[in-house]
Order: structure tokens, then C-alpha cells, then sequence
């Protein structure tokens, strides 16, 4: 059992205000704990090059709720800050990911856990590496320093600590 992860990422409107706010969202929720945060991570978008770099973080939650009751949830807390729908992979206020959610391994139409693409992105395995240790595998996964190696191209950096 390892705890439940969420990604948080944001390149427009004051991303580090917007990750906090976020952060803020998930502690006050009454069925969410937030609990342990990673730094923040700067890097260069995946998709359109025409837009800011991303900043991002992993926090560790607490909650009953079940996968797909916590999805609505963060989906809800999107909606509350303002999220909207724009182009794949391209400009955004926040977006929150569910990475991991204990040992389970999921996959469903509308949730994939872990979370389908942490394999392939340094904004999300350096900030779980700083959580959880490069020796913890992904569920069904090599370990998170074995997939970090494999996208040594990609370029990240810590920014901060996250803002709370």
C-alpha cells in the first residue's frame, strides 16, 4: 500500500498561485486530505511548443472515496478554477491527474490508474521519485528511476518548494 498521488500542472494565469489554489481546493475538501507535496517542477510542454513552460508537483491524498468518485472530484475542483476545454496537451489553469491510487491497477473507459503516460514524463516521475524514492515501481511498471532514465531528453528542473 502506497498512498494515493495527484499531479498538478499549470502554464497560464499564475501557475505557482494556481497549483497552491489547488492545493487549497483538495485540503479544505471534506471527503479530501491533502497530506505530503513534492517541489515544484519547470518544464518545457510535451505538446504545442507555442505556450509557456509547465510548472507541476505531486501532492499525496488521503480520502475514502473510491477512483472514480475521487476523478469527479478533482474534475470538479478543474471546473471551480476554471478550467476549460482547449486544444490536446495545450494550454491550461490547472490540471489535475489521478497517478496512482494505492497498489491498484485500473483500467476503465474514463480512468486509466496508474495514470497511463507517467511513464513517459519527467514532470511527473521526478516529483514522485522526490516522494516515494527512485526504487518504487510503478504498479505493473519498472521502477520510477528506470523510467526516468528513459526520458533523460526531457527537460525539467525544480523551481520551488510548493507554495502553501
Amino acid at each position: 500500500m502506497t498512498g494515493i498521488f495527484v499531479g498538478l500542472g499549470s502554464n497560464i494565469e499564475e501557475p505557482i498561485a494556481q497549483l497552491s489554489a489547488a492545493y487549497e481546493h483538495m485540503h479544505r475538501h471534506p471527503l479530501l486530505e491533502a497530506a505530503v507535496t513534492s517541489s515544484v517542477y519547470a518544464s518545457s510542454p510535451l505538446g504545442p511548443q507555442d505556450q509557456p513552460d509547465f510548472f507541476n508537483a505531486v501532492v499525496q491524498i488521503h480520502t475514502a472515496l473510491e477512483p472514480l468518485a475521487l476523478l469527479d472530484t478533482l474534475q470538479e475542483i478543474e471546473q471551480k478554477m476554471g478550467r476549460r476545454p482547449t486544444r490536446r496537451w495545450g494550454e491550461r489553469c490547472i490540471d489535475l491527474d489521478l497517478l496512482l491510487f494505492d497498489d491498484l491497477i485500473m483500467r476503465a473507459e474514463r480512468l486509466d490508474i496508474p495514470h497511463p503516460r507517467a511513464r513517459e514524463r519527467r514532470f511527473v516521475l521526478d516529483p514522485l521519485i522526490e516522494l516515494l524514492g527512485a526504487e518504487y515501481a510503478l504498479p505493473g511498471e519498472a521502477s520510477l528511476g528506470e523510467l526516468q532514465s528513459r526520458c533523460s531528453d526531457q527537460r525539467i528542473r525544480v523551481w520551488c518548494e510548493f507554495p502553501k
